[in-house]
């Protein structure tokens, strides 16, 4: 055999060997490394490879310590800030990974039952109706091109805030014959446009031909709060009007503690329902500021206790979530919090705010007996999986009251005007 047959045969069999490596799963995994890790303060990742690896820091100063053995490398966070980290195999440089450090963030979990009452920016049109004229019936409203889900902002250039503001310009208008020049609010968009009171024929009164409201309420459940600011999160879904199914745009609003009367248990085909009812002081213990697909946010005025776990504890970002055991705190009866077990189906890295980012399963039997599931007014039920908080309870499954999906947390906070990269920004920079 010369010596060209056997540089081939040491070649292939080196390639061979490289591919069989290659496919290894301990290679891969390590491969795999993102080229972004965000970590926590005191927090430590390892990856191991079938091949030695060694990774280098290029500060003087990183916010992580990396140590590398034969077979396995591990990165422990120890303050904030963000670094670049060079990973090498067999003494070749294969990726550059960057590695965001975050300050150890703490908040409260709720689990209370709550009261939501929502003022609405301007008047909401929540539907058409005719007015019985001399000529016949007329809608003023539709003639003027007003759809259900619009809002009226102003009325002959002045704001309207409520309900009755909105008479002393209909009567103004009847009397003079003049159209009320309104400014309609529209899918984030704004327009103008004239409207013609018509008298009714019945009782003379001028009227527009719309539906309209300037308010709303229901109950839902707070997911957590800030000990330092008292910003909270609660819900983690948008509140929609009950009518025209749209999002209410916020003006202000109010939440107060509230207690469960009873429960509507869920079916198949049949999501139930927490009764509940404002408490009896209605005392407003905080302000609503946003409306947001991840729930309501605000800031609370007054201290509040879940009487289960009153303390801050860490948070989970969405892809150090997995799937397994969890546990949910909610209120099933009166005002008292309980703790309940769940299990995370699925659940998905999200590296851009969205709202279903994990399916859940209620595998409690106190919880399945009384309520058959997650029920409607469950919504925002803070879930909490290794003494973290990473998310809350958002919506049901029709067609299986026992499971539904949740929102991670890191996008509440993120909604809740919370940053919880602030920190590790500034030392980078």
């Amino acid at each position: 055999m010369n010596a060209e047959t056997m540089r081939k045969i040491i070649g292939a069999f080196l390639l061979v060997s490289l591919i069989v490596i290659g496919l290894s799963k301990p290679v891969k995994d390590y491969i795999r490394i993102p080229k972004l890790l965000i970590m926590f303060e005191g927090e430590t990742l390892r990856f191991t490879s079938a091949l030695p690896v060694q990774a280098s820091v290029k500060s003087n100063q990183p916010s992580f310590e990396v140590t590398g053995q034969s077979q396995s490398l591990s990165i422990e966070a120890k303050e904030s800030g963000e670094d670049d980290m060079i990973l090498q195999m067999a003494g070749l440089p294969i990726k550059q990974v960057n590695v965001k450090v975050l300050p150890n963030y703490k908040v409260v979990p709720g689990g209370q039952s709550i009261g939501v009452k929502l003022n609405t920016l301007g008047v909401l049109v929540v539907g058409h109706h005719l007015v019985e004229t001399d000529q016949g019936k007329k809608s003023p409203g539709e003639i003027a091109g007003i759809q259900v889900g619009d809002i009226i902002t102003k009325i002959n250039g002045k704001k309207i805030e409520n309900m009755s503001d909105v008479s002393p310009f209909i009567q103004e208008a009847g009397k003079t014959g003049k159209p009320l020049n309104l400014e309609i609010s529209r899918d984030n968009r704004t327009f103008e446009t004239q409207l013609i009171p018509l008298k009714d024929k019945h009782d003379h009164a001028y009227r527009i031909g719309l539906y309209i409201r300037d308010s709303a309420a229901g109950i839902g459940t707070m997911t957590f709060y800030d000990p330092i600011s008292k910003k909270y999160g609660a819900l983690g879904h948008v509140i929609s009007d009950m009518d025209t199914k749209k999002p209410i745009v916020v003006q202000d609003g109010q939440i107060m503690k509230s207690t469960v009367t009873s429960i509507e248990k869920g079916s198949t085909g049949n999501p139930g329902e927490k009764l509940a009812r404002f408490s009896s002081d209605k005392e407003v213990i905080g302000n609503i500021t946003n409306n947001s697909p991840f729930g309501i946010f605000g800031t609370l005025s007054k201290p509040i206790q879940n009487g289960v776990l009153d303390k801050s504890i860490p948070i989970a970002l969405s892809h150090q979530v997995k799937e397994g055991k969890a546990k949910i705190l909610t209120v099933v009866e009166d005002d008292k919090v309980e703790e309940f077990d769940i299990e995370i189906v699925s659940t998905v890295p999200q590296k851009f705010p969205a709202t279903k980012g994990m399916v859940i399963k209620v595998t409690d039997p106190r919880l399945l007996k009384k309520t058959g599931g997650i029920v409607q007014g469950m919504s925002g039920s803070p879930i909490i999986q290794d003494g973290k908080l990473i998310g809350a309870v958002t919506h049901v499954f029709v067609n299986d009251p026992t499971s539904g999906y949740g929102v991670h947390i890191e996008w509440m906070l993120n909604e809740a005007g919370i940053d919880i990269y602030a920190n590790s920004a500034q030392k980078a920079s």
